[in-house]
């Protein structure tokens, strides 16, 4: 019989740009720490550890191995996850596993980028063909400009409801005191901002981020022994579907349908989720640019198509909307890459836990819908809860 899991110990770093003061492991062990002290533990309360980073973006391989002794990994069991933008909720599914499946009774989570080290440009771009599209394709903002035009074309959406998007993110990382990007920008502001690929602007765009979080994980017994407000791992589930390049023979609709839709269809189906709009209280969306997050509330079923931008219009998913949506800044203010979906499952289980300072959002949230998002249109959605029941 599967154990049930809980989010027992959160430790994040301060995101930034740059950080030359430490190297890849010293910025792991913050993280760690942070974690092991939230859940009033040592590292040898530890049984699994599970690290989670894009390692080519920092120009090395296998860097689990060589951290080891920074992340306590040395002697126990568990794993690297590298799945691209998803690797951080990927890896937490993994933890969750090691847990529920009971291989493990306390795990430890780590995601982690420092993209200060290399170009993640010059490592995406070698997944073109390199005879057909490599000249067309500059990257993950070329496929999501694509996304984006889509999105508009279909709905009606326009920039400024993509810079409300981008307020609406500064607003709430101006609060939130480990995120990277936290000045306050007005939709004018944003609009101002130089075209990257158009409709994407410098500010519609996630930035660059250099840190790392960390979670606790552990079975219910333990769970309730180490935390007096764990947070559970309800439930969860994974799409993605293998794509080319293409750019001549890409349907971004038929993609994402088969990706988002599908896991939000079948994890709402089986958790007897019928109006996910009133059901969860918060939703940490993985959104890698502003028209993202529009478009995807309608792929995750949250609303109508073509609905996504009225939501935002309306405010409903300011923080202190009807439906609040990256209550932390989310991806477009914080994108280290390896630690961007453990950063959405941390900061949904802060909420819940009533913890999250001066972002937390002005209700009870009993009930968080969380989001991860990678290449090849790598799709995990999670529900946490604040009870078993």
């Amino acid at each position: 019989m599967a154990q049930r899991v809980a989010v027992v110990g959160i430790g994040q770093t301060r995101h930034t740009g740059r950080r030359p003061d430490v190297n890849d492991g010293e910025l792991i062990n913050e993280a760690v720490v942070a974690a092991l002290a939230d859940a009033q533990l040592t590292i040898k309360d530890i049984d699994t550890v599970i690290s989670g980073n894009m390692d080519f973006f920092e120009g090395h391989y296998l860097n689990d191995a060589m951290l080891s002794d920074y992340n306590g990994a040395f002697m126990k069991r568990g794993c690297k996850v590298n799945t691209g933008g998803s690797v951080g909720t990927a890896a937490v599914k993994a933890g969750c596993t090691y847990v529920a499946a009971g291989l493990s009774e306390v795990a430890l989570v780590i995601g982690w980028e420092k993209h200060d080290e290399a170009s993640a440009t010059s490592c995406i771009i070698t997944i073109a063909d390199p005879c057909l599209d490599q000249q067309f394709y500059v990257g993950a903002v070329g496929g999501l400009a694509l996304l984006a035009v889509d999105y508009m074309h279909r709905s009606g959406a326009k920039v400024e409801h993509a810079a409300m998007v981008r307020a609406k993110a500064s607003e709430n990382a101006s609060r939130n005191p480990y995120a990277h990007v936290r000045t306050k920008l007005s939709v004018e502001d944003i609009l101002k901002a130089r075209m990257v690929i158009y409709p994407i602007n410098f500010y519609l765009m996630s930035p660059t981020s250099v840190g790392a979080c960390a979670l606790v994980l552990a079975c219910e017994e333990r769970a309730k022994k180490i935390s007096n407000k764990p947070v559970w791992v309800k439930d969860y589930v994974t799409a993605h579907r293998e794509y080319g390049t293409d750019i001549f023979d890409y349907d971004p609709r038929f993609e994402l349908e088969q990706s988002f839709t599908r896991c939000a269809t079948k994890l709402y189906k089986r958790n007897h989720i019928t109006n996910p709009r009133q059901e969860f209280q918060v939703f940490e969306m993985y959104a890698p640019d502003a028209y993202a997050e529009m478009a995807w509330l309608e792929e995750f079923l949250i609303c109508g198509k073509g609905e996504g931008w009225k939501l935002v219009e309306k405010g409903i998913t300011t923080r202190e909307g009807e439906f609040p949506v990256c209550p932390s800044g989310g991806v477009l203010c914080t994108n280290a890459v390896g630690d961007s979906g453990v950063v959405r499952i941390a900061e949904a289980a802060l909420q819940i836990r009533e913890d999250a300072g001066e972002h937390q959002v002005p209700r009870d949230v009993r009930q968080a819908l969380v989001s991860g998002y990678g290449g090849c249109n790598w799709t995990d959605l999670f529900i946490l809860t604040k009870t078993l029941d």
